[in-house]
């Protein structure tokens, strides 16, 4: 591919500028969690930003969440088609069936004027600990539709010449059972995107309009060349990959077939099962987020993580199936749990072209824990072991694949919810084994100081995360509620129970495949 427009860009003035476009969405994110409220977003650091050009497509991100960023244009591409933008609003919207991913994640969309012209899109994303669902978290394990699990918020105006919108705010934060948390997270968004408008104003005007324009333009098409230089150095064929959802004692099957041509990439999910009667269906902004996470891994990391590299690219996902559900299915564990797994089937494919990049299962869930009663909402999701890779084990309690989270320090969450974690710390043995064993899982043991509900979403419960090139699966997750009495109880993967004062849940999470023979 030759460059755009006739020459030859300038290699230094492109690294530069991609430096400083991704400083602004490093800036937008530390603004964001510098001023939240809630432990989540504070300490947790569950939010994501980015910056885009005029046409929605994405200049730059700050190495945040994948499952966030992958989506985050779906968001954009949503308002742009809505709304003519005007200087100091923003847009608004969670609705997974109109440019979101699920209820809890909520994008504001924020357009750059210089003068009277508009420039770009600066955009941030941060997950909301209860949005009004039917349980406390807004994940009830029960739910089958859609408005189960909280508020809906179809692209719509949230900010007018620097205030929030009423018509928009007080029905989010009046939703929540934690509303004062709402407020100061709203905040947060706000003041995130507004310092981002500030530094992309700086920015272009220290170029000048013209030079900024071609310097985008080139870093998109640097970023589209790279990429299909890595796949052309990849052996050109058919990949097949199956895995697997745990539904109760059934599964769900995620099939995928990888074509790798001149160039470029398909990735068909064809004959993958139907949306299912159940909150782990997948929108398309999802799937596509996990398509885009996985080439990174099994080409090149170091190409600009913009949307030039993803243009040779294309996927294929039937209509209302469990990877791109249609309205009004429930998709509240779609964007944490099958996301995981359809990233696992991804690059289970890639292993047979780049079987020297791509390392075996990671512990493929996010472990989500939601707390709460009339008074808190507490949500978090906990570590597990990575997948063995190629020259390296894997390494132990850390999140994987489609997460990129911190965990809330056991001081914070004695600080805000009535509970305390008695123990925590590496599940020894847990890796399987290999040349490069997997990483170990955690475990997490909670005592409850109050009476309250308590929802979970795991997955690889049955299903080991598997080894490849001779590697043994990591160990399965358990969770275990154990009463005042001493007697424990195993848990399903996915369940919504009421919990008393003295009761204590242990969670352990799944370690990685190895690879290699042992």
């Amino acid at each position: 591919m030759t460059p755009a427009r006739g020459h030859e860009p300038d290699p230094i003035a492109l690294e530069v500028a991609r430096h400083r476009l991704s400083s602004v969405a490093d800036e937008m994110g530390t603004v964001l969690r510098h001023s939240s409220l809630s432990p989540n977003i504070k300490e947790r650091a569950d939010c994501s930003a980015a910056v885009f050009t005029v046409d929605g497509e994405m200049l730059a991100q700050a190495e945040h969440i994948p499952v966030h960023l992958g989506s985050m244009p779906a968001s954009v591409a949503a308002c742009l088609a809505r709304f003519d933008p005007i200087p100091g609003a923003q847009y608004a919207v969670n609705d997974p069936f109109e440019g979101g991913t699920h209820l809890n994640d909520l994008t504001l969309v924020a357009p750059v004027f210089l003068g009277v012209r508009h420039v770009g899109w600066v955009a941030n994303r941060a997950h909301h600990a209860d949005v009004g669902g039917e349980a406390p978290g807004s994940m009830p394990a029960w739910a089958i539709t859609v408005d189960q699990e909280g508020h809906r918020v179809p692209p719509m105006p949230a900010v007018e010449d620097g205030r929030w919108v009423e018509d928009f705010a007080e029905p989010f934060i009046a939703a929540s059972r934690t509303p004062w948390e709402r407020r100061g997270d709203l905040a947060a968004q706000i003041g995130s995107n507004a310092v981002g408008t500030a530094r992309m104003i700086e920015l272009i005007s220290a170029y000048g309009q013209s030079e900024f324009d071609a310097l985008a333009a080139d870093l998109l098409d640097y970023g589209e060349r790279r990429m299909t230089a890595a796949l052309r150095r990849l052996p050109e064929g058919s990949y097949p990959f199956t895995d697997f959802m745990e539904h109760g004692e059934d599964d769900v099957s995620i099939r995928v077939m990888v074509t790798v041509a001149e160039g470029a990439l398909t990735a068909d999910f064809t004959g993958s099962d139907p949306q299912v009667a159940a909150n782990f269906n997948a929108v398309e902004a999802v799937t596509r987020s996990c398509l885009y996470y996985a080439v990174r891994v099994a080409t090149d990391p170091t190409i600009p993580a913009n949307g030039g590299c993803y243009r040779p690219l294309r996927l294929i996902v039937p209509d209302g199936s469990v990877v791109n559900a249609v309205s009004p299915a429930a998709v509240a564990a779609g964007n944490v749990e099958t996301s995981q797994r359809i990233a696992d089937a991804l690059l289970g494919a890639l292993a047979q072209a780049a079987p020297e990049r791509v390392p075996a299962a990671s512990q493929g869930t996010m472990n989500n824990i939601l707390v709460g009663n009339d008074d808190f909402a507490y949500y978090e999701t906990v570590g597990g072991g990575q997948g063995g890779r190629p020259g390296r084990p894997g390494q132990s309690g850390i999140h994987t694949g489609m997460t990129n989270t911190e965990n809330t320090p056991i001081e914070a969450l004695d600080t805000h919810y009535p509970f305390r974690v008695e123990r925590y710390r590496l599940r020894r043995g847990s890796g399987g084994a290999g040349r490069f064993p997997g990483g170990d899982g955690i475990e997490r043991e909670i005592l409850f100081l109050a009476n309250a509900t308590l929802s979970l979403m795991g997955e690889r419960r049955r299903h080991r995360p598997w080894g490849l090139a001779g590697g043994e699966p990591g160990a399965t997750g358990e969770d275990w509620l154990i009463g005042r009495d001493g007697r424990g109880e195993r848990l399903p993967a996915k369940t919504t129970l009421p919990v008393r004062y003295g009761d204590r849940l242990l969670v352990l999470t799944p370690g990685g495949g190895g690879w290699g023979p042992a």
